[in-house]
């Protein structure tokens, strides 16, 4: 019978060498890589311009759905031109946002080449998850901060006040907390960067675990363009779900 065969110290070498090389290394002046810069910035820019004038032909009914939450609340336009520009920067951010996974492309034919096959590795999981949870940071927003917090501003003194609302206010807050929280959900994806990295350890993040607690609660409070405590601890909630997820993850590759 024979016995299953070890990796030797000399296989294990190489194999550590051959994950550290650079499989596309190409020899670039620094006017080659200024260009590169350039041309893959153009395109991004490109897309977005693409994305914004097409939000912009369908933003009205991009602007109904975000109104949705505000049920009861009678919109007002408070100045001439306002719903407008409220218009081009609802445009502005859902363009943005569709035009994300082309601009998340040309990121990564930049970065490419100067990555070893170790670090292509963690490539494909980070843009993706990144990609994942900033969405899932939106509808998290949309469907329990925004609705939580309006709630809270509508039934506050609605015995002794009529809502009626500026469009251009409500919509600077209801964008700033759908990206903010989109934002905030990139914790895991950040944490397992550092992991993969060798600066930060699983231990050490759980180790920390106070600072984290205190740093959440203060993070749902900057966060959140509302005051009432109900939405910020929905954040913070969320952000400590989100950090102790994402230690999970680094335990998951070892580190």
């Amino acid at each position: 019978m024979s016995s299953p065969k070890l990796d030797t110290p000399t296989e294990d070498k190489n194999s550590n060498a051959y994950l550290d090389e650079l499989p596309d290394e190409v020899e670039m002046s620094l006017f080659d890589h200024l260009e590169e810069l350039r041309m893959r910035i153009f395109y991004a820019l490109i897309a977005v311009a693409i994305g914004v004038a097409g939000c912009f032909v369908f933003v009205r009914p991009i602007v109904r759905w975000l109104e949705i939450p505000a049920r009861g609340v009678k919109f007002l336009q408070l100045a001439p031109g306002e719903f407008f520009f409220v218009s081009i920067k609802v445009a502005g951010y859902s363009g943005l946002v569709l035009s994300t996974p082309f601009i998340l492309y040309q990121v990564v034919q930049f970065v490419l080449p100067g990555l070893t096959r170790r670090e292509r590795r963690l490539l494909a999981p980070v843009i993706f998850g990144s990609s994942i949870l900033f969405f899932a940071g939106l509808i998290f927003a949309y469907v329990a901060l925004i609705p939580a917090a309006l709630n809270f501003f509508i039934s506050y003194g609605s015995d002794v006040v009529e809502q009626s609302w500026s469009i251009d206010r409500y919509f600077e807050f209801v964008l700033l907390l759908l990206f903010s929280t989109g934002l905030a959900f990139q914790i895991p994806v950040i944490q397992l960067i550092l992991g993969f990295l060798g600066i930060v350890s699983s231990a050490q993040m759980i180790s920390g675990w106070r600072i984290v607690v205190l740093g959440a609660v203060v993070l749902g409070a900057i966060l959140t363009p509302s005051t009432d405590p109900l939405t910020q601890s929905l954040l913070a909630g969320a952000v400590l779900g989100l950090y102790f997820g994402g230690i999970g993850a680094v335990k998951l590759i070892g580190k």
